[in-house]
């Protein structure tokens, strides 16, 4: 149909848009399964490789990975750029399709430097050359990061722009499942593109084998992208007609912005429990798939497939979440309710340690899942409530923002503290131990935080803040 093309032309605004139908919202969780794909591709299999293949220590590995949250205050600049500044007449999928198409050139080449940093450090072991490649690896998730903001952000916002509050919690379900099913899909292909590959295998074949994956999937993930988006934001943005500053746009500056951004206390409260509760979920993304190896003696293979049993436990969660749980029992309280659930499920993990039994860490992980599906679709959509429509792109780019730094924190501080654990601790296990007990306290202060969020209070501080530039620009 002619309204699904994707033209130069600016959009009309029809009389009465369309709603989303289920199909459509599962075409837009394309996108976010190919974001899924490519998390388990970098914290995944590149993570497991450089910590257990090319020895090098749990700190550097997720200090250079999590640079590309670092650089996530580029997602509050690329949101406002997609609220003022439209590609070809669209607000978001100009900036979806290009930042797509340079995150997954700039994962297979950030490859390419982990080879030439393990070749370094066999050759000239942790000397300046060494380190010159550390901090070049650093640079390379850097661009990662930038590219992943400049996309991912602007399709965040289109979520908004396209549902309405009554729609919204399906929508949030369906995407996100999607990013699970994404995750699963991958980890089953990837561990079976890996299988050969045992302890054993020369790092040569490793070699080989991962550039591939690095070659196919990234090409796959942007396909993807166009699929996913291709013809939506024409179809059915409410943008214009929700917007009180209509043909107006350019006057969204990032200052103008950022004011409406922090008229409301609650921004900044939503902003820290966000934080914290990202923090805890991935407390456990660095170390999970090392924990496995080390621990129970499983191959990249069986690490890897870990990502399956979380994500499936995930697809649970999120799936129950949006159609049964939050019609029953709200959204603050559909999320403190997943909050305590991840901290039970970290017990569990603790405690599988224990068994050294590899059915039982499965067990674990697809708990921790279910408990991550609750905790995050409940967040999400209160994400996307506590977000005004005139800078839909700057609010989303802030809570990107937490959760980003959230999750950078939490790649660090896990990869550190495993290393300090390692040097303190008698047992590889009571290291390990030491980064999963963390986020059970971590997840108490969360719910504490959530307990004072107000969605009611923010939307009425934030329409009067937009008042207030709409009357100063008069």
């Amino acid at each position: 149909m002619a309204t699904d093309h994707f033209s130069n032309s600016a959009p009309s605004i029809p009389a009465a848009l369309p709603n989303l139908k289920l199909m459509t919202m599962f075409r837009l969780g394309l996108f976010q399964a190919g974001l899924g794909v490519m998390s388990l591709l970098t914290l995944g299999v590149l993570n497991r490789v450089m910590i257990k293949e090319l020895a090098i220590p749990a700190t550097i590995v997720a200090g250079a990975i999590a640079m590309h949250q670092i650089v996530a205050p580029a997602r509050v600049w690329f949101g406002q750029m997609s609220d003022a500044k439209p590609i070809l007449g669209y607000h978001r999928t100009g900036y979806i399709w290009i930042g797509s198409a340079l995150f997954t050139i700039a994962s297979f080449l950030a490859v390419q430097v982990v080879w030439q940093l393990g070749n370094s450090i066999e050759t000239y072991g942790w000397t300046t050359p060494t380190y010159g490649w550390v901090g070049f690896l650093a640079f390379m998730f850097a661009l990662y990061g930038i590219a992943l903001s400049s996309s991912s952000t602007p399709f965040a916002a289109l979520l908004v722009d396209i549902s309405e509050e009554d729609n919204r919690p399906k929508l949030v379900s369906i995407v996100w499942s999607m990013l699970t099913i994404g995750i699963v899909v991958g980890a089953i292909i990837t561990g079976e593109l890996l299988k050969p590959l045992d302890l054993d295998t020369p790092l040569e074949v490793v070699r080989a084998s991962i550039n591939r994956l690095f070659i196919i999937i990234p090409a796959v993930v942007f396909g993807l992208t166009l699929i996913a988006t291709f013809g939506i934001e024409k179809k059915y943005s409410r943008y214009k007609t929700r917007s009180a500053l209509v043909d107006r746009e350019d006057q969204i500056t990032l200052g103008r912005a950022l004011k409406v951004l922090t008229a409301s206390r609650q921004t900044g409260l939503f902003f820290v429990f966000l934080l914290v509760m990202t923090i805890c979920l991935f407390f456990q993304e660095p170390i999970l798939e090392p924990y496995g190896g080390e621990i129970f003696g499983m191959t990249i293979a069986e690490t890897t497939k870990l990502n399956a049993f979380w994500g499936s436990g995930t697809l649970i969660g999120l799936s129950l979440t949006g159609f049964l749980i939050v019609p029953r029992l709200g959204k603050k309280n559909t999320t403190k309710l997943g909050c305590f659930l991840v901290a039970g499920s970290f017990v569990l993990i603790i405690l599988a340690g224990l068994s050294r039994n590899p059915a039982t860490l499965r067990g674990a992980v697809v708990v921790l899942g279910f408990a991550s599906g609750v905790t995050t679709t409940g967040a999400l959509i209160l994400m996307l409530d506590l977000t005004a429509a005139e800078t839909a792109g700057t609010f989303i780019g802030a809570w990107g923002l937490s959760q980003a730094w959230a999750r950078a924190a939490a790649t660090i501080t896990g990869g550190a503290l495993l290393d300090l654990g390692r040097r303190l601790l008698s047992t590889p296990i009571l290291a390990y131990g030491l980064v999963f007990v963390m986020p059970i306290f971590g997840m108490m202060l969360a719910v504490r935080l959530l307990s004072r969020v107000d969605v009611r209070e923010f939307q009425t501080e934030a329409k009067a803040a937009i008042a207030k530039v709409l009357e100063q620009d008069l």
